[in-house]
C-alpha cells in the first residue's frame, strides 16, 4: 500500500503545514478559497443528485407525507448539528483532510486508515457513481417516455460523464472551478423552479397531502427500522456538508470563514431541500413519486406541459455538476492521505505546470467506473449512508475524547458538549435500527471496512519490509511521475533543532534519472 517510514519520513513533514502558495522553483496548490468560493464547495456538493434521488427513498421507507418531510427537517437539524461538531474540530486541527485527520490524529493511524480506507474503496467511488447514473437517467428519461431506460446505456452514459469530467480536473483547477459555478448555477435553477411551482399549486388550492389528516395517513405500515433506512436515505441528500474540511489548508482565514460557511450553508440547504418536497407532494401523490425514477422530470411534466424539457435538462446540469465537485474534493482527500503514508507516494503529487493532484483524480476515477457494475443506486445509497454515518459518528466522539485528554488545547471555536452528545444519540438510532433492518447491507459494509486492517498492518505499520519490494514501489512511482509529469508540492517547514524555516524545493524530472534519484526526491 505504501512504502512504511521511508514514505512517511518524507511526507509527514508536510501534514503540518497549509499546502501554501506557489513557490519560487516549485509548484504548489493555492490558498485562495474565500468566503463565498467556501459556501459554494458546501452548497455545490450537498445539491447534488441527492434532492432529484432520494424523495423516493425517503418516501417509500417513511411510509406517509407527513413523516417523510418530518424526516427531511430533522436530518437537516442534525446534519447542522454535525456541522458545528466538525467547525470546532476544523480550527482545532486546521488539516485538510477532514474526519480522516481527526480521526488519526485523536485515535492513531489505525482508525484513520480505515476512514481513508473506506472513503477509498467504497464512499467516494459509491457517491460518484450514483450521481453519474443520476445524470444519465435524467438525460435518457426524455427518450424513453414510456419504459425505463436500459442499464446498459445508463451504464455508458455515466462512464462518459466521468471521463470527461476527470479530464477537466486534471487540465486545470480553474477550468475544473468555472465548471463547478456554472453547473451550481443550472442545480439552483432547478431547485427554484419547483419551489416556485409548488407554491403556484398550493395558492391554487392544491396541497391534499399537505393537510395533517392526508399527509399522516400511511399507505404501508409504520416500521421504526424503515423510518430509520429514511433517515439514511435523507442523509445522503444532505451529504458533501464536511467536504469544506477536506480543504481547511486551502482556506483563506479558516477560523473565521469555516465556521461562517457552515452557518450560512447548512440552513440554506435545509430550506430548499424541504420546500422542494412540499412541491413535490403538490403535484404527485406518493404512489406516483414512488412510481417514477426521474422524480423532477415527472414532476415537470405534470406542471410545465409543453416546457417540461426544461426539468430534465436542468437536473442534468446539477448532476453533472455534483460529479465534478465530487472528483474535486476527493482528491484533495486522496492527497492528504499519501502525505501521511498512508497510500501511495504518488497520490500526493501534482502537475509541475497545471498544478493539479492528477495521480488522485485518476485513482478515483478508475474506482468509480469499476463501481458502475451495479446499477442499483438505492443499494449504493444505503452502503454510503451507513458507513458515513458510522464514522461521523466516530469522529464526534472524538470531539469529545480531546476535550478530556486536551482540555487546555487552543480552541478558536468551543461549542457546548451538549450537540455532540444529541448527535451521538441520534446516530445511536441509526446504526441500531440501519443493522436491524438492512444486516446484510451493513454487514458488507462493515465487512469491506474491516479489509483495511491486513492492509494497514503490511502496508504502513509494517517497518521492515524487503529491499526489493521498495526498489519496486520506487521504480512504479518514478513511472507514474514520468507518465503524469507530477512532482511533490513546494512546502515551507520550521526547522525543529534550529526554529527557523526553511525551504524545500522540488527536484525537476530527469530524463535518465532513473537509478540516481528516488521517487520521494522527486
Amino acid at each position: 500500500m505504501t512504502d512504511g517510514p521511508r514514505q512517511r519520513s518524507s511526507t509527514a513533514g508536510s501534514a503540518k503545514d497549509a499546502a501554501g502558495e506557489k513557490e519560487s522553483g516549485g509548484v504548489a496548490l493555492k490558498k485562495e478559497i474565500g468566503l463565498v468560493s467556501a459556501c459554494g464547495i458546501i452548497v455545490g456538493n450537498i445539491i447534488g443528485s441527492g434532492i432529484f434521488v432520494s424523495p423516493k427513498g425517503v418516501m417509500e421507507n417513511a411510509s406517509s407525507v407527513g413523516v417523510a418531510l418530518i424526516v427531511w427537517i430533522i436530518t437537516g437539524i442534525i446534519t447542522a448539528i454535525g456541522a458545528l461538531c466538525y467547525a470546532e474540530l476544523g480550527v482545532t486541527i486546521p488539516k485538510s483532510g477532514g474526519d480522516y485527520s481527526y480521526v488519526k490524529d485523536i485515535f492513531g493511524g489505525l482508525a484513520g486508515f480505515l476512514r481513508l480506507w473506506i472513503a477509498v474503496f467504497v464512499i467516494y467511488p459509491t457517491n460518484q457513481a450514483v450521481i453519474a447514473l443520476t445524470f444519465s437517467n435524467y438525460v435518457l428519461q426524455p427518450l424513453f417516455p414510456t419504459c425505463f431506460p436500459p442499464e446498459n446505456g445508463l451504464r455508458l452514459l455515466a462512464a462518459v460523464c466521468l471521463l470527461l469530467l476527470t479530464w477537466v480536473n486534471c487540465s486545470s483547477v480553474r477550468w475544473a472551478t468555472r465548471v463547478q459555478d456554472i453547473f451550481t448555477a443550472g442545480k439552483l435553477l432547478a431547485l427554484a423552479l419547483i419551489i416556485v411551482m409548488g407554491f403556484v399549486q398550493i395558492c391554487k388550492g392544491d396541497y391534499y397531502w399537505l393537510e395533517p389528516a392526508n399527509a399522516f395517513e400511511p399507505f404501508q405500515d409504520y416500521d421504526v427500522g424503515l423510518i430509520a433506512l429514511a433517515f439514511l436515505q435523507g442523509s445522503f441528500a444532505y451529504g458533501g456538508w464536511n467536504f469544506l474540511n477536506y480543504v481547511t489548508e486551502e482556506l483563506v482565514d479558516p477560523y473565521v470563514n469555516l465556521p461562517r460557511a457552515i452557518f450560512i450553508s447548512i440552513p440554506l440547504v435545509t430550506f430548499v431541500y424541504v420546500f422542494a418536497n412540499i412541491a413535490y407532494v403538490t403535484a404527485m401523490s406518493p404512489q406516483e413519486l414512488l412510481a417514477s425514477n426521474a422524480v423532477a422530470v415527472t414532476f415537470g411534466e405534470k406542471l410545465l406541459g409543453v416546457m417540461a424539457w426544461i426539468m430534465p435538462i436542468s437536473v442534468a446540469l446539477s448532476t453533472f455538476g455534483g460529479v465534478n465537485g465530487s472528483l474535486f474534493t476527493s482528491s484533495r482527500l486522496f492527497f492528504a492521505g499519501a502525505r501521511e503514508g498512508h497510500l501511495p507516494s504518488l497520490l500526493a503529487m501534482i502537475h509541475v505546470k497545471r498544478c493539479t493532484p492528477i495521480p488522485a483524480l485518476l485513482f478515483t476515477c478508475l474506482s468509480t467506473l469499476l463501481m458502475l457494475c451495479t446499477s442499483d443506486m438505492y443499494t449504493l445509497i444505503n452502503y454510503v449512508g451507513f458507513i458515513n454515518y458510522l464514522f461521523y459518528g466516530v469522529t464526534v466522539a472524538g470531539q469529545i475524547v480531546l476535550r478530556i485528554k486536551q482540555p487546555d488545547m487552543h480552541r478558536p471555536i468551543k461549542i457546548s458538549l451538549i450537540w455532540p452528545v444529541i448527535y451521538l444519540v441520534f446516530w445511536a438510532f441509526l446504526l441500531i435500527f440501519s443493522l436491524y433492518s438492512e444486516p446484510i447491507v451493513c454487514g458488507i459494509g462493515l465487512a469491506i471496512m474491516l479489509t483495511g486492517v491486513p492492509v494497514y498492518f503490511l502496508g504502513v505499520y509494517w517497518d521492515k519490509k524487503p529491499q526489493c519490494f521498495d526498489t519496486f514501489v520506487d521504480k512504479m512511482t518514478y513511472v507514474g511521475q514520468k507518465m503524469c509529469v507530477v512532482v511533490y508540492p513546494a512546502e515551507t517547514k520550521k526547522s525543529e533543532d534550529e526554529g527557523e524555516e526553511m525551504k524545500e524545493v522540488t527536484s525537476a524530472l530527469s530524463k535518465d534519472g532513473a537509478d540516481k534519484h528516488k521517487s520521494e526526491d522527486c
